[in-house]
Protein backbone atom coordinates (compact mmCIF):
# COMPACT_ATOMS: atom_id res chain seq x y z
CA UNK A 1 0.00 0.00 0.00
CA UNK A 2 1.25 3.56 -0.58
CA UNK A 3 2.61 5.36 1.81
CA UNK A 4 0.87 8.88 0.55
CA UNK A 5 -2.65 6.89 0.23
CA UNK A 6 -2.54 6.19 4.19
CA UNK A 7 -1.87 9.70 5.01
CA UNK A 8 -4.81 10.57 3.00
CA UNK A 9 -7.31 8.02 4.77
CA UNK A 10 -5.63 9.96 7.75
CA UNK A 11 -7.17 13.09 6.68
CA UNK A 12 -10.14 11.48 5.17
CA UNK A 13 -11.47 10.11 8.97
CA UNK A 14 -9.33 13.34 10.76
CA UNK A 15 -12.75 15.60 11.69
CA UNK A 16 -14.18 12.24 13.25
CA UNK A 17 -11.36 11.55 15.54
CA UNK A 18 -11.73 15.12 16.55
CA UNK A 19 -15.07 14.80 17.60
CA UNK A 20 -14.09 11.56 19.05
CA UNK A 21 -11.58 13.34 20.97
CA UNK A 22 -13.88 16.08 22.00
CA UNK A 23 -16.54 13.36 23.32
CA UNK A 24 -13.74 11.89 25.59
CA UNK A 25 -12.86 14.54 27.45
CA UNK A 26 -16.37 15.44 28.51
CA UNK A 27 -16.13 12.34 30.79
CA UNK A 28 -14.32 13.49 33.92
CA UNK A 29 -12.82 10.14 34.23
CA UNK A 30 -10.62 10.93 37.16
CA UNK A 31 -9.20 8.40 39.43
CA UNK A 32 -12.37 6.13 40.16
CA UNK A 33 -14.79 8.07 37.85
CA UNK A 34 -13.65 6.42 34.94
CA UNK A 35 -16.40 4.25 34.64
CA UNK A 36 -18.32 6.45 32.26
CA UNK A 37 -15.29 7.36 29.90
CA UNK A 38 -14.77 3.23 29.80
CA UNK A 39 -18.53 2.66 28.93
CA UNK A 40 -18.33 4.90 25.91
CA UNK A 41 -14.61 3.43 24.30
CA UNK A 42 -16.11 -0.05 24.83
CA UNK A 43 -19.12 1.09 23.09
CA UNK A 44 -17.36 2.67 20.43
CA UNK A 45 -14.93 -0.41 19.99
CA UNK A 46 -17.72 -3.00 19.53
CA UNK A 47 -19.19 -0.80 16.91
CA UNK A 48 -16.16 -0.50 15.07
CA UNK A 49 -15.98 -4.24 14.85
CA UNK A 50 -13.48 -4.95 17.68
CA UNK A 51 -13.95 -8.25 20.27
CA UNK A 52 -14.64 -6.25 23.69
CA UNK A 53 -12.82 -7.27 26.88
CA UNK A 54 -14.32 -5.05 29.88
CA UNK A 55 -13.41 -6.06 33.40
CA UNK A 56 -13.07 -4.44 36.86
CA UNK A 57 -9.15 -5.27 38.07
CA UNK A 58 -9.44 -7.19 41.31
CA UNK A 59 -6.43 -6.44 43.21
CA UNK A 60 -5.58 -9.74 44.76
CA UNK A 61 -5.18 -11.22 41.19
CA UNK A 62 -2.08 -8.62 40.66
CA UNK A 63 -0.19 -7.83 44.43
CA UNK A 64 2.37 -10.59 43.98
CA UNK A 65 3.24 -9.40 40.47
CA UNK A 66 6.68 -7.91 39.60
CA UNK A 67 5.74 -3.98 39.00
CA UNK A 68 2.78 -4.16 40.93
CA UNK A 69 2.25 -0.88 43.24
CA UNK A 70 0.34 -0.27 46.34
CA UNK A 71 -3.33 1.40 45.78
CA UNK A 72 -4.73 3.98 47.18
CA UNK A 73 -8.08 4.11 48.00
CA UNK A 74 -11.20 1.42 46.78
CA UNK A 75 -10.66 -0.28 43.50
CA UNK A 76 -14.25 -0.78 43.26
CA UNK A 77 -15.26 0.29 39.74
CA UNK A 78 -11.75 0.34 38.33
CA UNK A 79 -12.63 -0.90 34.89
CA UNK A 80 -9.94 -2.24 32.31
CA UNK A 81 -11.29 -2.07 28.62
CA UNK A 82 -9.76 -4.24 25.72
CA UNK A 83 -10.59 -4.51 22.14
CA UNK A 84 -8.82 -6.90 20.38
CA UNK A 85 -8.20 -7.13 16.04
CA UNK A 86 -7.91 -10.86 15.07
CA UNK A 87 -5.74 -11.39 11.92
CA UNK A 88 -7.05 -13.74 9.48
CA UNK A 89 -3.79 -14.61 8.06
CA UNK A 90 -1.57 -13.28 10.90
CA UNK A 91 1.46 -12.85 8.63
CA UNK A 92 2.55 -9.72 10.48
CA UNK A 93 3.62 -8.83 13.75
CA UNK A 94 1.45 -8.32 16.60
CA UNK A 95 0.73 -5.44 18.34
CA UNK A 96 -0.56 -3.60 21.69
CA UNK A 97 -1.89 -0.31 21.32
CA UNK A 98 -1.68 0.97 24.48
CA UNK A 99 -3.55 4.60 26.44
CA UNK A 100 -5.15 5.35 29.41
CA UNK A 101 -8.60 7.18 30.53
CA UNK A 102 -7.43 7.96 33.71
CA UNK A 103 -6.39 12.25 34.35
CA UNK A 104 -5.59 13.99 37.47
CA UNK A 105 -8.00 16.29 38.96
CA UNK A 106 -8.51 19.63 37.66
CA UNK A 107 -7.93 21.92 40.87
CA UNK A 108 -9.57 24.99 41.32
CA UNK A 109 -11.96 25.18 38.83
CA UNK A 110 -12.05 29.53 39.12
CA UNK A 111 -8.27 28.72 38.06
CA UNK A 112 -9.54 27.89 34.13
CA UNK A 113 -10.46 29.80 31.36
CA UNK A 114 -13.28 27.53 30.85
CA UNK A 115 -14.71 24.56 32.61
CA UNK A 116 -12.02 21.81 32.11
CA UNK A 117 -14.41 18.93 31.51
CA UNK A 118 -15.56 21.34 28.46
CA UNK A 119 -13.52 20.81 25.26
CA UNK A 120 -12.84 23.60 22.59
CA UNK A 121 -11.01 24.41 20.01
CA UNK A 122 -8.93 27.78 19.48
CA UNK A 123 -7.06 28.04 16.55
CA UNK A 124 -4.50 24.82 16.57
CA UNK A 125 -5.31 23.76 20.12
CA UNK A 126 -8.25 21.28 21.51
CA UNK A 127 -8.65 22.38 25.41
CA UNK A 128 -9.96 20.39 28.43
CA UNK A 129 -8.21 18.34 31.20
CA UNK A 130 -6.81 14.64 29.57
CA UNK A 131 -6.84 16.47 25.93
CA UNK A 132 -3.40 16.01 26.15
CA UNK A 133 -2.44 13.57 28.47
CA UNK A 134 -3.17 11.34 26.98
CA UNK A 135 -7.02 11.54 25.32
CA UNK A 136 -5.59 12.74 22.27
CA UNK A 137 -3.08 9.63 22.13
CA UNK A 138 -6.11 6.92 22.61
CA UNK A 139 -8.14 8.47 19.59
CA UNK A 140 -4.68 8.63 17.20
CA UNK A 141 -4.12 5.02 18.15
CA UNK A 142 -8.30 4.38 17.14
CA UNK A 143 -8.26 6.02 14.44
CA UNK A 144 -5.04 4.61 12.71
CA UNK A 145 -6.98 1.58 12.47
CA UNK A 146 -9.91 3.53 11.05
CA UNK A 147 -7.97 5.03 8.23
CA UNK A 148 -7.06 1.91 7.50
CA UNK A 149 -10.27 0.14 7.71
CA UNK A 150 -11.27 3.67 5.41
CA UNK A 151 -9.74 1.56 2.61
CA UNK A 152 -10.74 -1.36 2.83
CA UNK A 153 -7.49 -2.57 5.40
CA UNK A 154 -6.47 -4.09 8.22
CA UNK A 155 -3.45 -5.36 10.49
CA UNK A 156 -2.66 -8.68 9.07
CA UNK A 157 -1.51 -9.70 12.92
CA UNK A 158 -3.42 -9.62 16.22
CA UNK A 159 -4.28 -5.91 17.55
CA UNK A 160 -4.85 -5.27 21.04
CA UNK A 161 -5.79 -2.11 21.79
CA UNK A 162 -5.94 -1.38 25.46
CA UNK A 163 -7.61 1.57 27.39
CA UNK A 164 -6.12 1.32 31.24
CA UNK A 165 -6.66 3.38 34.25
CA UNK A 166 -4.52 3.95 37.46
CA UNK A 167 -1.44 5.09 35.39
CA UNK A 168 -1.37 8.39 36.51
CA UNK A 169 -1.09 7.16 40.32
CA UNK A 170 -0.13 3.03 40.40
CA UNK A 171 -0.16 1.59 36.12
CA UNK A 172 -1.86 -1.75 38.27
CA UNK A 173 -4.62 -1.34 34.88
CA UNK A 174 -1.65 -1.91 32.48
CA UNK A 175 0.06 -4.49 34.95
CA UNK A 176 -3.65 -6.12 35.48
CA UNK A 177 -3.61 -6.31 30.97
CA UNK A 178 -0.62 -8.48 31.22
CA UNK A 179 -2.06 -10.83 33.84
CA UNK A 180 -5.26 -11.31 31.66
CA UNK A 181 -2.86 -12.82 28.92
CA UNK A 182 -2.57 -9.63 26.25
CA UNK A 183 1.29 -10.11 25.00
CA UNK A 184 2.33 -8.77 21.50
CA UNK A 185 5.43 -8.76 19.84
CA UNK A 186 5.61 -4.39 20.85
CA UNK A 187 3.52 -2.37 22.52
CA UNK A 188 2.85 1.49 21.36
CA UNK A 189 2.35 4.21 23.74
CA UNK A 190 1.14 7.57 22.41
CA UNK A 191 1.74 9.57 25.55
CA UNK A 192 2.33 13.56 24.59
CA UNK A 193 5.82 14.05 24.06
CA UNK A 194 6.09 15.85 21.11
CA UNK A 195 6.21 13.12 18.40
CA UNK A 196 9.63 12.05 20.05
CA UNK A 197 10.70 8.36 21.23
CA UNK A 198 10.99 8.51 24.62
CA UNK A 199 14.49 6.80 25.34
CA UNK A 200 14.50 6.44 28.65
CA UNK A 201 12.20 7.17 31.81
CA UNK A 202 12.59 7.10 35.35
CA UNK A 203 11.03 5.28 38.13
CA UNK A 204 8.80 6.68 40.95
CA UNK A 205 8.15 6.53 44.40
CA UNK A 206 5.17 8.03 46.71
CA UNK A 207 5.55 8.08 50.02
CA UNK A 208 3.76 9.28 52.84
CA UNK A 209 5.56 10.54 56.29
CA UNK A 210 3.42 11.00 59.34
CA UNK A 211 3.94 12.97 62.03
CA UNK A 212 3.07 13.32 65.28
CA UNK A 213 3.07 16.39 67.90
CA UNK A 214 1.99 17.41 71.27
CA UNK A 215 -1.74 19.53 70.96
CA UNK A 216 -1.88 22.06 73.31
CA UNK A 217 -4.07 25.49 73.50
CA UNK A 218 -1.89 28.03 71.48
CA UNK A 219 -2.01 30.26 74.08
CA UNK A 220 0.79 27.89 75.77
CA UNK A 221 1.93 27.03 72.36
CA UNK A 222 5.57 26.73 73.81
CA UNK A 223 4.59 23.62 76.00
CA UNK A 224 3.54 21.85 72.60
CA UNK A 225 5.19 20.43 69.96
CA UNK A 226 3.68 21.61 66.38
CA UNK A 227 3.33 18.80 63.96
CA UNK A 228 3.08 20.86 61.02
CA UNK A 229 6.30 23.00 61.72
CA UNK A 230 8.22 19.85 62.50
CA UNK A 231 7.85 18.80 58.63
CA UNK A 232 9.86 21.30 57.34
CA UNK A 233 13.28 20.44 58.56
CA UNK A 234 12.44 16.92 56.95
CA UNK A 235 11.86 18.52 53.74
CA UNK A 236 15.35 20.03 53.95
CA UNK A 237 16.43 17.14 54.42
CA UNK A 238 14.89 15.41 51.27
CA UNK A 239 15.98 17.75 48.90
CA UNK A 240 19.98 17.11 50.14
CA UNK A 241 18.98 13.47 49.34
CA UNK A 242 17.12 14.60 45.93
CA UNK A 243 20.94 16.22 45.46
CA UNK A 244 22.77 13.33 46.01
CA UNK A 245 20.05 11.36 43.89
CA UNK A 246 20.89 13.04 41.07
CA UNK A 247 24.64 13.41 41.37
CA UNK A 248 26.64 12.77 38.40
CA UNK A 249 28.22 9.17 39.60
CA UNK A 250 24.63 8.24 39.95
CA UNK A 251 23.08 8.61 36.89
CA UNK A 252 22.04 6.64 34.45
CA UNK A 253 24.05 6.94 31.08
CA UNK A 254 20.83 7.92 29.14
CA UNK A 255 20.82 11.16 31.22
CA UNK A 256 24.28 12.18 31.80
CA UNK A 257 23.45 15.69 30.38
CA UNK A 258 20.70 16.11 32.73
CA UNK A 259 21.75 17.94 35.72
CA UNK A 260 18.64 17.52 38.04
CA UNK A 261 16.37 14.50 36.33
CA UNK A 262 14.89 13.40 39.45
CA UNK A 263 12.79 15.41 41.20
CA UNK A 264 11.31 15.55 44.65
CA UNK A 265 7.90 17.13 45.15
CA UNK A 266 6.09 17.04 48.60
CA UNK A 267 2.88 17.18 46.64
CA UNK A 268 0.10 17.18 49.64
CA UNK A 269 0.16 18.16 53.11
CA UNK A 270 -2.71 18.23 55.74
CA UNK A 271 -2.84 18.45 59.45
CA UNK A 272 -4.12 19.75 62.79
CA UNK A 273 -7.47 19.97 63.74
CA UNK A 274 -8.08 23.89 64.77
CA UNK A 275 -6.30 26.92 64.67
CA UNK A 276 -6.68 28.43 68.01
CA UNK A 277 -4.91 24.31 69.00
CA UNK A 278 -0.92 23.22 68.32
CA UNK A 279 -1.77 21.16 65.71
CA UNK A 280 -1.24 17.16 66.72
CA UNK A 281 -0.94 15.59 63.75
CA UNK A 282 0.62 15.75 60.17
CA UNK A 283 0.75 13.81 56.87
CA UNK A 284 2.77 14.57 54.25
CA UNK A 285 2.32 13.21 50.39
CA UNK A 286 5.71 12.99 48.61
CA UNK A 287 7.34 11.65 45.21
CA UNK A 288 10.57 11.19 44.11
CA UNK A 289 12.40 9.89 41.00
CA UNK A 290 14.32 7.17 40.58
CA UNK A 291 17.11 6.35 37.94
CA UNK A 292 16.33 2.95 35.44
CA UNK A 293 18.35 0.21 36.97
CA UNK A 294 18.25 1.28 40.06
CA UNK A 295 16.97 -0.26 43.16
CA UNK A 296 12.99 0.71 44.66
CA UNK A 297 14.77 -1.03 47.81
CA UNK A 298 17.77 1.31 48.15
CA UNK A 299 15.70 4.16 47.20
CA UNK A 300 13.07 3.75 50.08
CA UNK A 301 16.11 2.64 52.45
CA UNK A 302 17.50 6.20 51.73
CA UNK A 303 14.61 7.97 52.41
CA UNK A 304 14.01 6.01 55.26
CA UNK A 305 17.56 6.83 56.61
CA UNK A 306 16.88 10.41 55.49
CA UNK A 307 13.53 11.17 57.21
CA UNK A 308 14.45 9.02 60.72
CA UNK A 309 18.12 11.18 60.96
CA UNK A 310 16.48 14.76 60.60
CA UNK A 311 13.97 13.50 62.69
CA UNK A 312 16.67 12.79 65.52
CA UNK A 313 18.23 15.98 65.56
CA UNK A 314 14.62 17.53 66.36
CA UNK A 315 13.20 18.13 69.90
CA UNK A 316 9.56 16.48 69.63
CA UNK A 317 10.46 14.35 66.37
CA UNK A 318 13.02 12.61 68.23
CA UNK A 319 10.70 11.84 71.22
CA UNK A 320 7.88 10.67 68.73
CA UNK A 321 9.61 9.52 65.29
CA UNK A 322 7.92 9.87 62.45
CA UNK A 323 6.35 6.74 60.37
CA UNK A 324 6.84 6.24 56.44
CA UNK A 325 3.97 4.37 54.87
CA UNK A 326 4.25 3.41 50.73
CA UNK A 327 1.05 4.10 48.99
CA UNK A 328 0.69 4.69 45.09
CA UNK A 329 3.58 4.51 42.56
CA UNK A 330 6.57 1.78 43.33
CA UNK A 331 7.52 2.33 40.02
CA UNK A 332 10.54 0.99 38.63
CA UNK A 333 12.46 3.58 35.65
CA UNK A 334 12.50 1.77 32.41
CA UNK A 335 14.99 2.38 29.06
CA UNK A 336 14.24 1.24 25.83
CA UNK A 337 17.79 2.55 24.54
CA UNK A 338 19.04 -0.49 27.00
CA UNK A 339 17.28 -3.14 24.99
CA UNK A 340 18.77 -4.73 22.78
CA UNK A 341 17.00 -7.47 21.38
CA UNK A 342 16.02 -7.71 17.75
CA UNK A 343 12.23 -6.83 18.41
CA UNK A 344 13.53 -3.04 19.91
CA UNK A 345 15.82 -2.58 16.91
CA UNK A 346 13.10 -3.45 14.59
CA UNK A 347 9.96 -1.66 16.01
CA UNK A 348 12.30 1.53 16.46
CA UNK A 349 13.24 1.33 12.71
CA UNK A 350 9.66 0.58 11.72
CA UNK A 351 8.94 3.94 13.74
CA UNK A 352 12.17 6.11 12.56
CA UNK A 353 10.88 5.06 8.82
CA UNK A 354 7.05 6.24 9.48
CA UNK A 355 8.21 9.39 11.38
CA UNK A 356 10.49 10.34 9.25
CA UNK A 357 7.55 10.08 6.33
CA UNK A 358 5.23 12.22 7.82
CA UNK A 359 7.59 14.56 9.90
CA UNK A 360 10.02 15.23 7.20
CA UNK A 361 12.83 14.59 9.76
CA UNK A 362 14.20 11.57 11.38
CA UNK A 363 13.49 10.68 14.87
CA UNK A 364 14.09 12.14 17.64
CA UNK A 365 14.82 10.43 21.03
CA UNK A 366 13.95 11.84 25.12
CA UNK A 367 15.10 10.51 27.93
CA UNK A 368 11.86 11.83 30.25
CA UNK A 369 12.03 12.61 33.84
CA UNK A 370 8.13 11.22 34.11
CA UNK A 371 7.20 7.81 33.92
CA UNK A 372 4.66 5.34 31.66
CA UNK A 373 3.28 2.38 31.45
CA UNK A 374 5.96 0.94 29.01
CA UNK A 375 7.81 -0.12 32.23
CA UNK A 376 5.39 -2.76 32.56
CA UNK A 377 5.72 -4.42 29.12
CA UNK A 378 9.29 -3.80 28.49
CA UNK A 379 10.88 -4.97 32.10
CA UNK A 380 8.31 -7.75 32.87
CA UNK A 381 6.83 -8.92 29.52
CA UNK A 382 9.89 -8.72 27.28
CA UNK A 383 7.92 -6.61 24.61
CA UNK A 384 9.73 -3.98 23.54
CA UNK A 385 7.85 -0.42 24.55
CA UNK A 386 7.46 2.56 22.14
CA UNK A 387 6.70 5.60 23.48
CA UNK A 388 5.45 8.61 20.97
CA UNK A 389 3.10 10.65 20.92
CA UNK A 390 1.54 14.47 20.30
CA UNK A 391 2.53 17.63 21.52
CA UNK A 392 1.15 19.35 24.45
CA UNK A 393 0.95 22.10 26.78
CA UNK A 394 -0.09 22.37 30.65
CA UNK A 395 -0.29 18.78 31.19
CA UNK A 396 -1.37 18.13 34.74
CA UNK A 397 -1.71 22.24 35.22
CA UNK A 398 -4.30 24.46 34.06
CA UNK A 399 -6.17 25.15 30.15
CA UNK A 400 -4.31 21.69 29.60
CA UNK A 401 -4.05 21.51 25.41
CA UNK A 402 -3.13 19.20 23.06
CA UNK A 403 -1.88 20.68 19.51
CA UNK A 404 -4.43 19.09 16.45
CA UNK A 405 -1.43 19.31 13.80
CA UNK A 406 0.57 17.29 15.80
CA UNK A 407 -2.29 14.76 16.58
CA UNK A 408 -2.86 14.61 12.86
CA UNK A 409 0.70 13.75 12.33
CA UNK A 410 1.07 11.22 14.95
CA UNK A 411 -2.14 9.58 13.61
CA UNK A 412 -0.70 9.48 10.08
CA UNK A 413 2.84 8.05 11.94
CA UNK A 414 0.68 5.52 13.49
CA UNK A 415 -0.95 4.38 10.57
CA UNK A 416 2.18 3.99 8.74
CA UNK A 417 4.09 2.02 11.88
CA UNK A 418 1.37 -0.14 11.93
CA UNK A 419 1.30 -1.04 8.29
CA UNK A 420 4.97 -1.84 8.03
CA UNK A 421 4.73 -3.62 11.18
CA UNK A 422 1.65 -5.49 11.24
CA UNK A 423 1.65 -5.97 7.33
CA UNK A 424 -1.81 -5.29 6.30
CA UNK A 425 -4.70 -7.87 5.37
CA UNK A 426 -8.14 -6.77 3.48
CA UNK A 427 -10.87 -6.44 5.43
Amino acid sequence: MDRTTILHAVDSVYESELEFLAELVRHPSTRGQEQSAQDFVATDLSDRGFDVDRWEIDVNDISNLPGFSPVIGNYEDAVNVVGSLRSRTRSGRSLILNSHIDVVPTGPLDMWNRPPFDPYIDGDWMYGRGAGDMKAGLASNLFAIEALKHLGLRPAADVFFQSVVEEECTGNGALACLHRGYRADAAFIPEPFAEKLVSSQVGVIWFQVHLRGLPTHVAYAGSGANAIEAAIPLFEALHRLERQLNAMECRHHDYVDHSHALNLNIGKIEGGDWASSVPAWCVVDARIGVFPGHSLEDVRRMIEETVFDAARNHPSLARSPPEIFYNGFAAEGYSFKDDKSAAAHAALATLDRAHSHVAGKPLEHEAITATTDARFFGLYADMPALVYGPRADAVHGFNERVDLASVRRVTQTTALFIADWCGLEKV
